[in-house]
């Protein structure tokens, strides 16, 4: 009689669709996909990686380049000094020459 009860309760049909096993065939067909999925995303963020990295070095040379350019025309006495502070070489050069030559 149990037995009879049990096997007329309605049951689910997410019950019914559950599989507790799959092939090797299917197992394997999972695992190519997912393999594919991650080389995709892998692929996506490198590039990705890539741009900004590529970005950011344009960035930092293009500062570095302009102070390097700066400093250079600072030295030379082309651009007037910063916050007073004279770094100014070409004066001292040319005073020091000048004492160096014979005298005519």
């Amino acid at each position: 009689m149990v037995n009879k009860l049990i096997q007329n309760i309605p049951l689910s049909d997410a019950y019914k669709s559950q599989r507790d096993t799959y092939t090797k065939e299917e197992v394997n067909a999972l695992i190519a996909a997912a393999v594919s999925e991650a080389r995709a995303i892998d692929e996506a963020s490198m590039a990705k990686h890539n741009r900004d990295a590529t970005v950011i070095s344009m960035i930092l040379g293009f500062t570095v380049l302009a102070l390097f350019i700066d400093g250079l025309l600072r030295i030379l006495g082309i651009i007037p000094p910063f916050m007073d502070i004279d770094v100014n070489i070409i004066d001292d050069i040319t005073q020091q020459v000048l004492e160096k030559l014979p005298k005519l």
